[in-house]
């Protein structure tokens, strides 16, 4: 049985005037793994891996940078994953355009998933506090253009 049109919130300035973020605790780095070569099952059976995705060139696989090196794997981008605690709509226009512009004005780039019931950012490690920051200026922004 399928669903006539995803749930979750799909007005724009909703979204982004009630938006609530988390940042989680853990570090996550990218991995990939080339077609060619077995890949550990207990990486992918871990709930430290948060994302899985087939490319021509391999299998990119997310997840915490405890478990990549408990494996002895080469990993990059060491990041703090945000969720978006708002349930936007799979649907939802430019939710993510506005979130990933106002991070990239201040210097921050970032790596989005889009989840069934959320979205997640992946950021610079580093820089994971100020995107938290600039997070929470747009959703001030948008309650005062409400």
């Amino acid at each position: 049985m399928s669903i006539t049109s995803a749930p979750g919130e799909k007005d724009l300035n909703t979204l982004l005037s009630t938006l609530t973020t988390h940042l989680h605790g853990e570090i996550y780095v990218f991995v990939t793994i080339p077609h060619s070569q077995p890949i550990p099952a207990n990486i992918l059976a871990s709930s430290a891996t948060i994302m899985t995705f087939r490319e021509k060139e391999g299998l990119t696989i997310i997840t915490t940078l405890q478990l990549a090196e408990e494996y002895g794997l080469k990993y990059v981008f060491r990041s703090r994953m945000i969720t978006l605690e708002v349930q936007s709509s799979l649907e939802a226009v430019g939710f993510m355009a506005v979130v990933t512009k106002a991070l990239a004005g201040k210097g921050i780039g970032c790596n989005p998933i889009s989840a069934y019931f959320h979205d997640h950012l992946l950021v610079p490690e580093e820089k994971a506090k100020d995107a938290i920051a600039m997070l929470r200026e747009v959703a001030e922004n948008a309650k005062r253009e409400d």
